[in-house]
């Protein structure tokens, strides 16, 4: 596996970079404002559902008889962590290409969330994420620098050994909802921190068609053998949410012992009267 850094690009002002970084990093989504509050199912407080993701591209030089233009076949894409379906949090994804690209716009509607064409040159890519309603109203926007060439220029390039580029992030959203808890607290691309004591899950809706999941991972996915493994990642990330967990759990008594002392304040008011 080859991780790469920019050769040639689209375009003027394209940011350098040496190389990719694993980013073990938490998106938290904004909490649901008050109308959306009002229009979706009960908000669960002191709650958090996280997804592992990891978007990225894989690029096959097309070799020595391949056109100018059309030197490299590229995949770019937004998987699960552990390759699982995505698709019972994400409804759309969106991809945007550098303009030169007929239809530069492309939207991607089922998981596997990817697109793939070919080219000779480098650019970011906006990637926008859409969400099921009852997941959260607000898309997600992610940034990816396509690599197509080594980061050792000098090397050679092989048409057997794809350049590979891959960020890892996990996605938070606070406060969800409870029929979106129902619907995936069983599934394998959810991370569900431990809950607040005395917390009941509520009944988890069935999963219906089966294939339809199986469809949607990426576990046989023909570049599996290239994406990267973020097992270590995961589990540094599942204790920073554990961590964040125990931090609301701490706000959540001090705001129940600041009312209690509010509460003994009135009644000492009220007696001294």
């Amino acid at each position: 596996m080859t991780n790469s850094s920019s050769s040639k690009k689209y375009g003027p002002g394209q940011p350098e970079e040496s190389g990719p970084t694993l980013k073990l990093q938490r998106i938290k989504m904004s909490k649901p404002d008050e109308a959306e509050k009002k229009n979706l199912n009960k908000k669960l407080k002191d709650v958090e559902i996280s997804i592992p993701i990891v978007y990225g591209n894989v690029a096959f030089w097309l070799g020595k008889k391949a056109s100018e233009y059309q030197s490299h076949k590229w995949t770019v894409y937004v998987r699960g962590a552990t390759n699982e379906d995505l698709g019972v949090v994400i409804k759309r994804a969106v991809f945007q290409l550098h303009s030169s690209f007929n239809n530069p716009t492309r939207a991607v509607e089922s998981p596997p969330f990817e697109l793939s064409e070919s080219g000779w040159g480098e650019f970011e890519i906006a990637i926008t994420l859409y969400f099921h309603a009852d997941v959260c109203d607000k898309p997600l926007n992610l940034y990816h620098h396509l690599k197509l060439y080594p980061e050792d220029e000098s090397g050679s390039m092989s048409t057997k050994k794809p350049v590979v580029v891959e960020s890892y992030d996990e996605i938070v959203f606070p406060e969800p909802s409870d029929s979106f808890l129902a619907r995936v607290q069983n599934h394998p691309a959810v991370t569900l921190p431990r809950l607040p004591v005395g917390f009941t899950l509520p009944p988890p809706v069935p999963i219906e068609d089966t294939s339809k999941r199986k469809r949607g991972d990426t576990k046989d996915h023909p570049l599996a053998q290239w994406f990267m493994n973020f097992s270590e990642a995961d589990e540094l990330l599942q204790l920073a949410a554990a961590r964040q967990q125990v931090q609301a759990h701490i706000a959540k008594l001090k705001r129940q012992i600041s009312l209690i002392d509010g509460q003994q304040q009135q009644l000492r008011s009220t007696s001294d009267q």
